[in-house]
Protein backbone atom coordinates (compact mmCIF):
# COMPACT_ATOMS: atom_id res chain seq x y z
CA UNK A 1 0.00 0.00 0.00
CA UNK A 2 1.74 3.61 -0.43
CA UNK A 3 2.61 5.47 1.99
CA UNK A 4 0.31 8.40 0.97
CA UNK A 5 -2.30 5.65 1.44
CA UNK A 6 -1.58 4.28 4.92
CA UNK A 7 -0.86 7.87 6.46
CA UNK A 8 -4.30 8.92 5.11
CA UNK A 9 -5.58 6.03 6.68
CA UNK A 10 -4.05 6.17 10.30
CA UNK A 11 -5.03 10.05 10.21
CA UNK A 12 -8.90 8.91 9.59
CA UNK A 13 -8.91 6.11 12.11
CA UNK A 14 -7.79 8.57 14.93
CA UNK A 15 -9.73 11.39 13.51
CA UNK A 16 -13.45 12.75 15.34
CA UNK A 17 -16.26 13.16 13.80
CA UNK A 18 -16.06 16.96 13.36
CA UNK A 19 -13.28 16.49 11.59
CA UNK A 20 -14.05 13.97 9.29
CA UNK A 21 -17.13 15.71 8.30
CA UNK A 22 -15.43 18.68 8.07
CA UNK A 23 -12.47 17.08 5.66
CA UNK A 24 -15.95 15.92 3.38
CA UNK A 25 -17.85 18.76 3.32
CA UNK A 26 -15.00 21.24 2.04
CA UNK A 27 -14.52 18.97 -0.49
CA UNK A 28 -17.79 19.77 -2.27
CA UNK A 29 -17.00 23.34 -3.27
CA UNK A 30 -20.60 24.65 -4.43
CA UNK A 31 -21.11 23.77 -0.46
CA UNK A 32 -18.32 25.66 0.51
CA UNK A 33 -19.13 28.67 -1.89
CA UNK A 34 -22.81 28.44 -0.53
CA UNK A 35 -21.52 28.87 3.01
CA UNK A 36 -19.02 31.70 2.07
CA UNK A 37 -22.28 33.42 0.22
CA UNK A 38 -24.50 32.60 3.53
CA UNK A 39 -21.53 34.09 6.03
CA UNK A 40 -21.51 37.21 3.75
CA UNK A 41 -25.36 37.49 4.54
CA UNK A 42 -25.29 37.16 7.80
CA UNK A 43 -21.95 39.97 8.20
CA UNK A 44 -24.62 42.29 6.35
CA UNK A 45 -27.72 41.52 8.87
CA UNK A 46 -24.74 41.97 11.69
CA UNK A 47 -23.27 45.84 10.30
CA UNK A 48 -26.48 46.75 8.36
CA UNK A 49 -26.65 50.14 9.74
CA UNK A 50 -22.57 50.45 9.52
CA UNK A 51 -22.79 49.50 5.61
CA UNK A 52 -26.06 51.63 4.66
CA UNK A 53 -25.66 55.18 3.34
CA UNK A 54 -28.61 56.85 4.34
CA UNK A 55 -31.57 56.81 6.66
CA UNK A 56 -34.02 54.06 5.25
CA UNK A 57 -37.47 55.94 6.43
CA UNK A 58 -36.27 59.09 4.72
CA UNK A 59 -38.70 60.18 2.17
CA UNK A 60 -38.36 62.61 -0.30
CA UNK A 61 -40.90 63.27 -3.13
CA UNK A 62 -39.07 65.16 -5.16
CA UNK A 63 -36.66 62.43 -5.67
CA UNK A 64 -39.12 59.78 -5.95
CA UNK A 65 -38.52 56.50 -8.15
CA UNK A 66 -34.96 57.35 -9.39
CA UNK A 67 -32.70 55.33 -10.98
CA UNK A 68 -29.73 54.03 -9.81
CA UNK A 69 -26.88 56.43 -9.54
CA UNK A 70 -23.38 55.77 -11.15
CA UNK A 71 -20.47 56.20 -9.13
CA UNK A 72 -17.51 57.29 -10.90
CA UNK A 73 -14.33 56.27 -9.28
CA UNK A 74 -11.39 57.91 -11.69
CA UNK A 75 -11.31 61.65 -12.19
CA UNK A 76 -8.72 62.28 -14.97
CA UNK A 77 -5.63 59.69 -13.68
CA UNK A 78 -6.39 59.47 -10.27
CA UNK A 79 -8.34 57.68 -8.34
CA UNK A 80 -11.38 60.32 -6.72
CA UNK A 81 -14.50 58.47 -6.29
CA UNK A 82 -17.60 60.84 -6.98
CA UNK A 83 -20.94 61.07 -7.83
CA UNK A 84 -22.70 63.84 -10.03
CA UNK A 85 -25.91 65.77 -8.94
CA UNK A 86 -29.06 64.68 -10.38
CA UNK A 87 -31.52 66.90 -10.81
CA UNK A 88 -35.76 66.13 -11.63
CA UNK A 89 -37.59 67.73 -13.94
CA UNK A 90 -41.30 66.81 -14.64
CA UNK A 91 -42.65 66.42 -18.23
CA UNK A 92 -45.11 69.25 -18.87
CA UNK A 93 -47.52 67.09 -21.29
CA UNK A 94 -47.30 63.82 -19.65
CA UNK A 95 -46.24 65.14 -15.70
CA UNK A 96 -44.48 61.62 -15.80
CA UNK A 97 -41.07 63.50 -13.52
CA UNK A 98 -37.81 62.39 -15.27
CA UNK A 99 -34.43 62.71 -13.98
CA UNK A 100 -30.91 64.45 -15.41
CA UNK A 101 -27.30 64.08 -14.46
CA UNK A 102 -25.42 67.48 -13.61
CA UNK A 103 -22.03 67.56 -14.71
CA UNK A 104 -21.17 70.61 -13.39
CA UNK A 105 -21.95 69.58 -9.40
CA UNK A 106 -19.42 66.77 -8.25
CA UNK A 107 -20.13 65.36 -5.02
CA UNK A 108 -17.33 63.25 -3.65
CA UNK A 109 -17.74 59.76 -2.79
CA UNK A 110 -15.33 58.57 0.75
CA UNK A 111 -15.00 55.68 2.93
CA UNK A 112 -16.02 55.92 6.69
CA UNK A 113 -18.18 59.40 6.18
CA UNK A 114 -20.44 60.68 8.67
CA UNK A 115 -24.51 59.87 8.35
CA UNK A 116 -27.46 59.56 10.52
CA UNK A 117 -26.34 58.30 13.79
CA UNK A 118 -27.48 54.48 14.86
CA UNK A 119 -26.58 52.44 17.80
CA UNK A 120 -23.64 50.27 16.06
CA UNK A 121 -24.30 46.88 17.42
CA UNK A 122 -26.55 48.14 19.70
CA UNK A 123 -23.80 49.17 22.03
CA UNK A 124 -23.13 52.60 21.26
CA UNK A 125 -23.92 55.76 19.43
CA UNK A 126 -22.57 56.67 15.96
CA UNK A 127 -22.76 58.24 13.11
CA UNK A 128 -19.78 56.65 11.07
CA UNK A 129 -20.67 54.98 7.85
CA UNK A 130 -19.08 52.99 5.25
CA UNK A 131 -19.77 54.85 2.04
CA UNK A 132 -20.60 58.58 2.42
CA UNK A 133 -20.94 61.82 0.76
CA UNK A 134 -18.58 65.12 1.52
CA UNK A 135 -20.28 68.49 1.74
CA UNK A 136 -23.53 67.38 1.46
CA UNK A 137 -25.85 64.90 3.20
CA UNK A 138 -25.95 61.09 1.64
CA UNK A 139 -30.18 61.01 1.85
CA UNK A 140 -29.90 64.07 -0.72
CA UNK A 141 -26.88 62.72 -2.91
CA UNK A 142 -25.87 59.36 -3.21
CA UNK A 143 -28.61 56.38 -4.57
CA UNK A 144 -26.64 53.41 -5.55
CA UNK A 145 -29.23 51.55 -6.70
CA UNK A 146 -32.06 54.05 -7.08
CA UNK A 147 -35.29 55.22 -4.64
CA UNK A 148 -38.82 53.81 -4.38
CA UNK A 149 -42.40 55.70 -5.00
CA UNK A 150 -41.67 57.54 -1.30
CA UNK A 151 -38.04 58.79 -2.32
CA UNK A 152 -36.22 56.14 0.12
CA UNK A 153 -32.86 55.20 -0.41
CA UNK A 154 -33.55 51.38 -2.24
CA UNK A 155 -29.49 50.56 -1.53
CA UNK A 156 -30.18 51.33 2.34
CA UNK A 157 -33.32 49.64 2.82
CA UNK A 158 -31.93 46.34 0.98
CA UNK A 159 -29.23 46.74 3.42
CA UNK A 160 -31.63 46.68 6.69
CA UNK A 161 -33.96 44.38 4.76
CA UNK A 162 -31.66 41.90 5.05
CA UNK A 163 -31.60 41.88 8.69
CA UNK A 164 -34.91 40.86 9.08
CA UNK A 165 -35.49 38.47 6.75
CA UNK A 166 -32.31 36.43 7.48
CA UNK A 167 -32.39 36.62 10.96
CA UNK A 168 -36.54 35.96 10.70
CA UNK A 169 -35.38 32.66 9.22
CA UNK A 170 -32.32 31.61 11.97
CA UNK A 171 -35.23 32.36 14.69
CA UNK A 172 -37.68 30.61 13.46
CA UNK A 173 -35.68 27.54 12.33
CA UNK A 174 -34.05 27.64 15.65
CA UNK A 175 -37.39 27.43 17.32
CA UNK A 176 -38.78 24.62 14.84
CA UNK A 177 -35.66 22.52 15.96
CA UNK A 178 -36.26 22.86 19.57
CA UNK A 179 -40.10 21.91 18.72
CA UNK A 180 -39.06 19.28 16.58
CA UNK A 181 -36.46 17.29 17.98
CA UNK A 182 -38.06 17.49 21.87
CA UNK A 183 -41.47 16.66 20.43
CA UNK A 184 -40.39 13.97 17.85
CA UNK A 185 -38.03 12.64 20.61
CA UNK A 186 -40.81 12.23 22.61
CA UNK A 187 -42.69 10.58 20.28
CA UNK A 188 -40.30 7.98 18.82
CA UNK A 189 -39.26 7.09 22.94
CA UNK A 190 -42.66 6.61 24.14
CA UNK A 191 -44.58 5.65 21.45
CA UNK A 192 -48.20 4.68 22.22
CA UNK A 193 -50.85 7.32 23.24
CA UNK A 194 -48.36 9.75 23.35
CA UNK A 195 -47.00 9.03 20.19
CA UNK A 196 -50.84 8.85 18.85
CA UNK A 197 -51.56 12.16 20.22
CA UNK A 198 -48.21 14.13 18.93
CA UNK A 199 -48.85 12.24 15.03
CA UNK A 200 -52.43 13.32 15.13
CA UNK A 201 -51.40 17.04 16.33
CA UNK A 202 -48.90 16.82 13.21
CA UNK A 203 -51.23 15.70 10.87
CA UNK A 204 -53.87 18.24 11.39
CA UNK A 205 -51.16 21.10 11.23
CA UNK A 206 -50.09 19.80 7.81
CA UNK A 207 -53.58 19.57 6.43
CA UNK A 208 -54.61 22.93 7.10
CA UNK A 209 -54.95 24.98 3.83
CA UNK A 210 -51.39 27.42 4.02
CA UNK A 211 -53.43 30.65 2.22
CA UNK A 212 -56.49 30.59 4.06
CA UNK A 213 -54.58 29.83 7.57
CA UNK A 214 -52.60 33.45 6.98
CA UNK A 215 -55.41 35.49 5.63
CA UNK A 216 -57.05 34.17 8.91
CA UNK A 217 -53.74 35.05 10.94
CA UNK A 218 -53.31 38.31 9.43
CA UNK A 219 -56.41 39.69 10.12
CA UNK A 220 -56.24 38.71 13.72
CA UNK A 221 -52.92 40.25 14.25
CA UNK A 222 -53.72 43.69 15.96
CA UNK A 223 -53.51 47.04 13.69
CA UNK A 224 -51.71 48.69 16.67
CA UNK A 225 -49.36 46.29 16.86
CA UNK A 226 -45.69 47.92 16.86
CA UNK A 227 -42.79 46.40 14.20
CA UNK A 228 -41.17 44.15 16.52
CA UNK A 229 -44.41 42.13 18.17
CA UNK A 230 -45.61 41.92 15.05
CA UNK A 231 -41.95 40.14 14.23
CA UNK A 232 -42.36 37.98 17.03
CA UNK A 233 -45.65 36.65 16.02
CA UNK A 234 -44.70 35.87 12.41
CA UNK A 235 -41.65 33.69 13.83
CA UNK A 236 -43.45 31.85 16.18
CA UNK A 237 -46.13 30.82 13.96
CA UNK A 238 -43.81 29.89 11.32
CA UNK A 239 -41.71 27.87 13.61
CA UNK A 240 -45.21 26.42 15.03
CA UNK A 241 -46.26 25.23 11.30
CA UNK A 242 -42.48 24.53 10.54
CA UNK A 243 -41.82 21.63 12.89
CA UNK A 244 -43.66 18.60 11.44
CA UNK A 245 -41.58 17.83 9.11
CA UNK A 246 -38.20 17.59 11.66
CA UNK A 247 -40.47 16.11 14.07
CA UNK A 248 -41.36 13.02 11.91
CA UNK A 249 -37.86 12.32 10.64
CA UNK A 250 -36.72 12.31 14.61
CA UNK A 251 -39.58 10.06 15.73
CA UNK A 252 -38.52 7.52 12.88
CA UNK A 253 -34.89 7.90 14.36
CA UNK A 254 -35.62 7.15 17.74
CA UNK A 255 -37.98 4.24 17.09
CA UNK A 256 -35.26 2.41 14.91
CA UNK A 257 -32.69 2.78 18.00
CA UNK A 258 -34.95 3.08 21.00
CA UNK A 259 -34.52 -0.98 21.51
CA UNK A 260 -30.75 -0.93 20.77
CA UNK A 261 -28.30 -2.47 23.46
CA UNK A 262 -27.33 1.20 24.36
CA UNK A 263 -30.13 2.72 25.05
CA UNK A 264 -31.20 0.00 27.41
CA UNK A 265 -27.73 0.05 29.37
CA UNK A 266 -28.47 3.89 29.89
CA UNK A 267 -31.91 3.12 31.27
CA UNK A 268 -30.56 0.27 33.30
CA UNK A 269 -28.14 2.26 35.09
CA UNK A 270 -31.02 4.83 36.17
CA UNK A 271 -30.89 7.51 33.64
CA UNK A 272 -33.87 9.73 32.79
CA UNK A 273 -35.62 9.71 29.81
CA UNK A 274 -34.94 13.50 28.99
CA UNK A 275 -30.98 12.52 29.46
CA UNK A 276 -31.48 9.32 27.03
CA UNK A 277 -32.97 11.11 24.77
CA UNK A 278 -30.88 14.34 24.06
CA UNK A 279 -27.59 13.08 25.52
CA UNK A 280 -27.64 9.20 24.10
CA UNK A 281 -29.87 8.74 21.11
CA UNK A 282 -30.27 11.90 19.16
CA UNK A 283 -26.36 12.71 19.01
CA UNK A 284 -26.74 9.76 16.55
CA UNK A 285 -28.13 11.65 14.16
CA UNK A 286 -27.05 15.39 14.67
CA UNK A 287 -25.46 15.41 11.16
CA UNK A 288 -28.65 14.78 9.61
CA UNK A 289 -30.56 17.96 12.19
CA UNK A 290 -28.26 20.10 10.91
CA UNK A 291 -28.59 19.35 7.46
CA UNK A 292 -32.35 19.72 7.63
CA UNK A 293 -31.68 22.77 9.48
CA UNK A 294 -29.92 24.30 6.71
CA UNK A 295 -32.85 23.10 4.11
CA UNK A 296 -35.26 24.79 6.12
CA UNK A 297 -33.83 28.24 6.18
CA UNK A 298 -34.04 29.30 2.82
CA UNK A 299 -38.03 27.71 3.31
CA UNK A 300 -38.17 29.94 6.18
CA UNK A 301 -37.06 32.81 3.95
CA UNK A 302 -38.96 32.10 1.43
CA UNK A 303 -42.14 31.91 3.58
CA UNK A 304 -41.74 35.56 5.24
CA UNK A 305 -40.86 37.11 1.66
CA UNK A 306 -44.12 35.72 0.24
CA UNK A 307 -46.54 36.52 3.05
CA UNK A 308 -44.72 40.16 3.37
CA UNK A 309 -45.40 40.46 -0.26
CA UNK A 310 -49.20 39.53 -0.17
CA UNK A 311 -49.72 41.79 2.66
CA UNK A 312 -49.94 39.02 5.06
CA UNK A 313 -46.54 39.23 7.51
CA UNK A 314 -44.83 41.94 7.92
CA UNK A 315 -46.05 45.47 6.96
CA UNK A 316 -44.66 48.61 6.59
CA UNK A 317 -42.45 50.80 8.35
CA UNK A 318 -41.25 47.42 9.07
CA UNK A 319 -38.29 46.43 6.18
CA UNK A 320 -37.98 43.32 4.64
CA UNK A 321 -37.20 41.79 1.32
CA UNK A 322 -41.04 41.06 1.08
CA UNK A 323 -42.06 44.18 2.02
CA UNK A 324 -39.90 46.22 -0.25
CA UNK A 325 -41.33 43.67 -3.39
CA UNK A 326 -44.80 44.83 -2.54
CA UNK A 327 -44.21 48.14 -4.41
CA UNK A 328 -43.16 45.96 -7.51
CA UNK A 329 -46.59 44.38 -7.59
CA UNK A 330 -47.96 45.51 -11.13
CA UNK A 331 -46.53 45.95 -14.67
CA UNK A 332 -46.29 49.44 -15.02
CA UNK A 333 -43.53 49.44 -12.09
CA UNK A 334 -41.75 46.65 -13.63
CA UNK A 335 -41.56 48.34 -16.96
CA UNK A 336 -40.77 51.63 -15.34
CA UNK A 337 -38.89 51.03 -12.61
CA UNK A 338 -37.17 48.10 -13.15
CA UNK A 339 -34.43 48.42 -10.46
CA UNK A 340 -37.61 48.27 -8.03
CA UNK A 341 -36.92 44.41 -8.60
CA UNK A 342 -33.74 44.60 -6.89
CA UNK A 343 -35.32 42.70 -3.86
CA UNK A 344 -35.39 39.71 -5.52
CA UNK A 345 -31.36 38.81 -6.56
CA UNK A 346 -30.09 38.03 -2.64
CA UNK A 347 -33.69 36.25 -2.18
CA UNK A 348 -32.63 33.81 -5.31
CA UNK A 349 -28.83 34.12 -4.45
CA UNK A 350 -29.79 33.37 -0.51
CA UNK A 351 -31.85 30.35 -1.26
CA UNK A 352 -29.42 28.79 -3.44
CA UNK A 353 -26.23 29.24 -1.10
CA UNK A 354 -28.77 27.99 1.80
CA UNK A 355 -29.53 25.27 -0.96
CA UNK A 356 -25.84 24.32 -1.81
CA UNK A 357 -24.58 24.61 1.81
CA UNK A 358 -27.66 22.13 2.89
CA UNK A 359 -26.29 19.25 -0.09
CA UNK A 360 -22.88 19.54 1.32
CA UNK A 361 -23.78 18.91 4.80
CA UNK A 362 -25.90 16.37 3.90
CA UNK A 363 -23.53 14.55 2.12
CA UNK A 364 -20.90 14.89 5.01
CA UNK A 365 -23.43 13.24 7.29
CA UNK A 366 -21.33 9.97 6.67
CA UNK A 367 -17.57 10.93 7.68
CA UNK A 368 -16.35 7.77 6.89
CA UNK A 369 -17.38 7.56 2.76
CA UNK A 370 -13.97 10.20 2.78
Amino acid sequence: MPRDAVVDEERISVASQRQLIWWRFRKHRLAMAGAIIVLFFYFVALFGDFLSTSDPQASEGQRSLMPPQAVHLFEGASLSPHVYAVVGQRDPDTLQRSYAVDPTRRIPVRLFAHGYEYKFLGLFTTDIHLIGTEGTPAERSLFLLGTDQQGRDIYSRLVLATRTSMLIGLTGVALSIVFGVTLGGISGYYGGVVDTVIQRVIEVLRSIPVIPLWMGLAAAMPKDWSVTQVYFALTVILSVIGWTELGRVVRGRMMQIRREDFVTAAELVGSRPRRVIFVHMVPLFASHIIAATTLALPLMIVAETSLSFLGLGLRPPSISWGVMLQQAQNVQAVALSPWMLVPVIPVVVVILAFNFLGDGLRDAADPYDL
